[in-house]
């Protein structure tokens, strides 16, 4: 049968990558006088491999990752030693299986979301599907939602993420209406799907964002149960602060511009 024919067939079956690689591997497997065994493990290991980098790069673009925020990109030396230590573990995203949660706190502009989307990107290499968002920019979603009595049917869209991180939590308007549909996200992901938070105020402040007590002891309850909480402390200075130091040849002071309570 001719090679052409053979192609044809693999495209007709969605096996793009061994109709690609099919040619090559004939030469090899003459060349080296593979087995046909040999011969025909060869374009399937490149097929499934082929496969993992689209769904990859499918991953990544459904995820709204935003720029080079990488490990490789982000200064590890900045965190405590024993943030730095569970680094590894986190990347292998085993928490997302057991519908567990991270919380990352720390000052404005210390490096939690650079942090968060590149723990996000590790967990999409390993092909857990994964959604990093603003808060506000959630919110404004499920508002939308709810007003078009979609609200249910966004839930379910989002549900088939198995993470959602969800940056800048305190960076929200407050409203009753945000109050409630963020309230109503939280509760409908807890125990089913993981939620990544990043956040300079600490859970005293939360009734900055949920405003009745009863409410935002419901949310601190279901974020941490099953819950990893990050603290990146008091000592750390802003990353934006220090860039622009060094820009502009200033020396920043050791204390932070704004007061944070450890938990």
């Amino acid at each position: 049968m001719p090679s052409h024919e053979i192609q044809g067939y693999c495209k007709a079956l969605r096996l793009p990558t061994v109709a690609q690689v099919f040619e090559e591997s004939l030469t090899i497997a003459h060349r080296e006088e593979w087995s046909l065994e040999a011969f025909l493990q060869h374009p399937l290991e490149q097929e499934m491999s082929g496969r993992s980098e689209r769904r990859i790069t499918r991953l990544v673009k459904a995820a709204h990752f935003p720029a080079a925020k990488t490990l490789e990109t982000f200064d590890q030396h900045r965190l405590p030693l024993r943030i730095r230590r569970q680094i590894p573990q986190l990347c292998n995203g085993d928490f997302i299986s057991r519908a567990e949660n991270i919380l990352i706190f720390g000052l404005p502009g210390t490096g939690k979301t650079h942090l968060a989307a590149a723990l996000g990107l590790e967990w999409v290499q390993r092909c857990y599907t994964v959604l990093f968002t603003p808060t506000f920019k959630l919110v404004g979603r499920l508002l939308h939602a709810k007003r078009d009595y979609e609200l249910e049917h966004e839930l379910r869209r989002l549900d088939r993420f198995q993470v959602v991180i969800l940056d800048d939590l305190g960076y929200v308007q407050q409203t009753r209406e945000e109050m409630e549909v963020l309230f109503t996200f939280l509760a409908e992901r807890y125990e089913r799907r993981s939620v990544v938070i990043t956040s300079n105020l600490v859970f005293s402040q939360w009734d900055q964002i949920f405003k009745n007590p009863l409410t935002t002891a419901a949310a601190i309850d279901r974020v941490v149960h099953h819950s990893l909480i990050i603290e990146f402390g008091q000592d750390m200075k802003s990353v934006r602060a220090e860039e622009a130091a060094q820009r502009n040849d200033i020396r920043l002071s050791h204390k932070p511009v704004t007061q944070y309570t450890q938990i």
